[in-house]
């Protein structure tokens, strides 16, 4: 839990987009952080300071003359982990880049040493505009970080330029990367496979499983927030993308052999944890098989064995899955261990009640080329991701 116990500075600053703060403040405040939000007088024309009060737990700043608190911006300004800036409008940003200080927040930015993330959100053209483009330049060259802004629906309506505030979600998953400390993944680049990928039979019928991805997107998800730059390569799937991570969609077992072998050329880690199709159709048929009564013989070949023949140009730690059903799967995960020289393997049972396919829990035993395996109890996927992710950690150098 990245905010747990940690001091977050929430400056919410005059536009729409506010009201998007309210649900960033009370979700950092239920994932463990103290939250103290600084409003401007225009945000507080949205906003009242009540509801921010309400949802955090604690008093909110709005003025450089509150009585009694005439030195707190300078306190919120040293004190937190964190400051973020959600909405920062084009005024805000560009009265914090010329280092103005006439109002609460813009004073306590300009005392802050700490970082800063902010997430931009105005009109199209106003952030198009070169003076908005100017500032965000010269913020970021003081080390600030942004989020977004997305496109989207605006106040005036339909927009397919940026200009609209990130997500709650997407500013939280930003704002965790940047609490990261002494992640040995800060930086390096992951590459994960996850979900099923499809064969087809012909242009509507295929063989493939039932793999959600579930487990390679929480691994994504928790790779990202340690700081990685994550590369996800998935199958066909439902979920939706992890926030922050670069993705590459395909559907059959050849296509996701050719992007790992292009991807694994920058990674610093590999983990596979999608479930490719072992078998395809012989002949596939261009146009759709007539049903007939009876049965139906098909001729299958193998896919391509993606690790076996995988080329690594640059040393990487590599983390492949084992899943088995039934008896001697510790065997059967060294055996894959050692044949496709991998640093570790992830044991499951298909046939365990709360694992494998299809479940938001999974129980693993992970297995390293030195030392015992280490058997986890039934946990939450994310919760798994980390657990992996931790003796990945200890494997890199």
């Amino acid at each position: 839990m990245p905010f747990a116990g940690r001091h977050v500075v929430l400056g919410v600053s005059g536009g729409i987009a506010c009201y998007k703060s309210c649900t960033l403040a009370r979700r950092l405040t239920e994932d463990g952080a103290v939250v103290d939000v600084v409003l401007t007088a225009s945000a507080a024309e949205f906003v009242r300071p009540v509801t921010f009060e309400a949802l955090t737990g604690r008093p909110v700043l709005t003025s450089l003359w509150e009585r009694d608190r005439a030195l707190a911006h300078i306190g919120l300004a040293k004190q937190p982990d964190l400051a973020i800036v959600a909405p920062a409008t084009a005024h805000l940003l560009a009265r914090a880049a010329l280092g103005m200080a006439d109002d609460v927040l813009t004073a306590l930015l300009l005392a802050r040493y700490g970082p800063v993330l902010a997430a931009p959100a105005m009109n199209d053209t106003m952030y198009a505009h070169p003076a908005t483009l100017a500032n965000l330049k010269t913020l970021a060259a003081r080390g600030w970080h942004f989020i977004g802004p997305d496109t989207g629906a605006l106040a005036e309506g339909p927009s397919d330029r940026p200009g609209r505030m990130s997500e709650p979600e997407a500013i939280q998953a930003a704002a965790a990367r940047l609490l990261v400390t002494g992640s040995r993944l800060t930086g390096k680049t992951v590459v994960v496979t996850a979900g099923p990928t499809r064969e087809h039979l012909d242009p509507v019928r295929v063989i493939t499983n039932p793999s959600s991805g579930r487990m390679g997107y929480a691994l994504a998800a928790a790779a990202y927030a340690r700081g990685a730059d994550v590369l996800l390569v998935t199958g066909p799937t439902d979920l939706p993308l992890p926030l922050g991570v670069t993705t590459h969609r395909i559907e059959t077992t050849a296509e996701m052999q050719r992007a790992v072998g292009a991807l694994v050329k920058q990674a610093d880690v590999l983990i596979m944890a999608a479930a490719p199709a072992d078998y395809r159709p012989a002949t596939a048929s261009p146009t759709k098989r007539p049903r007939a009564s009876g049965t139906l013989t098909l001729e299958l070949e193998a896919t391509p064995d993606i690790l076996a023949t995988l080329q690594r140009p640059r040393p990487c730690v590599v983390v492949g899955f084992a899943l088995e059903a039934g008896g001697d799967g510790v065997a059967k995960a060294r055996k894959k261990l050692q044949d496709k020289a991998l640093d570790f393997v992830i044991l499951n049972d298909a046939l365990e009640p709360g694992a494998g396919f299809e479940v938001a829990t999974n129980r693993v035993t992970i297995i390293g080329k030195g030392g015992e395996p280490i058997e986890l109890p039934l946990l939450a996927k994310r919760d798994v991701a980390e657990k992996i992710l931790d003796a990945v950690e200890q494997a890199l150098t």
